[in-house]
């Protein structure tokens, strides 16, 4: 299925889809030394973001979380993507510092996690 999008970032990959139904805030909410969600009752409370494909609504939080994403990035903890409902000022900054794929105006609800997706520029094709 392939589904497009607008590009915040372009850029191609591929991998494994972690998929939340809640916004995530990158500051406070991701340990950037290891890329695992600590947000207290969060869905990905416990799971690493490391190398997946991570499909949220938006971000949330301070503004703190766009150097959060970039220090992840430089720390080898980043994610392999970003797909968002909606990309704020937060994450769409994070992403570009990063130079870490983003497109959103996606309907995240096509996916789940474990999905194999390929993100390309403005659009995301799930591979199973």
């Amino acid at each position: 299925m392939e589904l497009k999008g607008r590009t915040i970032y372009k850029g191609k990959t591929q991998g494994q889809a972690l998929v939340t139904s809640m916004p995530i805030s990158f500051y406070g909410g991701v340990d950037p030394n290891t890329g695992i969600v600590i947000e207290k009752g969060h869905e990905l409370q416990g799971q690493s973001i490391k190398d997946k494909i991570l499909v949220f609504p938006q971000g949330k939080g301070s503004t703190v979380g766009s150097y959060t994403l970039y220090r992840m990035k430089k720390n080898g903890t980043a994610p392999a993507a970003l797909i968002n409902k909606e990309t704020e000022t937060i994450i769409a900054v994070g992403a570009i510092i990063s130079e870490i794929p983003c497109i959103d105006k996606i309907d995240i609800l096509k996916f789940k996690t474990g999905d194999t997706i390929v993100v390309e520029n403005d659009t995301a094709v799930i591979l199973n």
